[in-house]
């Protein structure tokens, strides 16, 4: 076997959140490009739609299901319709992420705080715990968590997203740890910057801007295929031997 082989995920089922745009849909692409079966999900339907479109005049097995990953219910349909449709779980990447809040964490209030955890920690848990019969069925299974270098070194306004990616952090290691006798890996990746449509009011402020990229060794802004490339290291088997790794994609801004 040649290493680009290890690299193929062919007739692996792949749920990816917050895929219809920036990080969520160009991880969803590699995935679908290495011959894995994708489900589109995000919150509107007609967001999902067009993805799917897409996908499919590309050659790529796809389908979209609509759901709030801060909604348990919603949660559990979008597996068993991931089921019915495609027979199973392989691949999970937790990506869908809100962050409502900007500012002092003295001048947040705890309804807030309930929303980011519910979205960036309670839905991705409640999948994983979800997926992890049927991965276990199948004999193995990949976990990939998106969290953030905020979660590793919080930046100033962003107190309750830094804790929730934090606490992402910490989930996929208790994943690791607990489900790893089953053949099932979690793995987080933490990015940085990255010029997405949820950075966008950061990126457009120029003093935040230039503060970020004077921190970097690289000198440069990210895109989202900069983080899928990662996402498909780690949902296929070139990554065999890795659980519980925190991967930082942030052009040395943490050194």
């Amino acid at each position: 076997m040649s290493i680009s082989d290890k690299f193929r995920l062919d007739n692996k089922v792949a749920i990816i959140t917050g895929a219809s745009k920036g990080i969520g849909k160009a991880i969803a692409l590699a995935l679908g490009q290495q011959g894995a079966k994708i489900v589109i999900v995000s919150r509107k339907q007609e967001a999902v739609d067009e993805v799917v479109r897409e996908f499919l005049d590309e050659g790529i097995e796809a389908i979209g299901i609509a759901a709030n990953m801060g909604d348990f219910i919603q949660i559990k349909k979008l597996v068993n319709k991931t089921v019915e449709h495609f027979g199973g779980i392989d691949i999970v990447v937790n990506n869908a992420a809100i962050n409502p809040s900007f500012g002092p964490i003295i001048e947040t209030d705890i309804s807030t705080f309930d929303k980011i955890m519910a979205v960036n920690v309670k839905g991705p848990l409640e999948l994983c715990k979800l997926a992890y019969p049927l991965m276990k069925q199948r004999g193995a299974g990949s976990i990939i968590n998106i969290s953030s270098i905020e979660g590793i070194t919080p930046g100033l306004g962003l107190g309750l997203y830094s804790i929730s990616k934090a606490t992402l952090i910490a989930l996929t290691k208790v994943l690791a740890k607990e489900w790893g006798k089953d053949s099932i890996r979690a793995n987080v990746i933490c990015p940085g910057l990255i010029n997405t449509k949820f950075s966008q009011a950061l990126i457009e402020n120029e003093k935040i801007l230039k503060h970020v990229l004077s921190k970097q060794s690289l000198p440069q802004l990210a895109e989202p295929f900069d983080i899928a490339g990662l996402a498909l290291f780690l949902a296929s088997d070139s990554s065999s031997f890795c659980t519980g790794s925190v991967i930082t994609a942030d052009g040395g801004y943490t050194i």
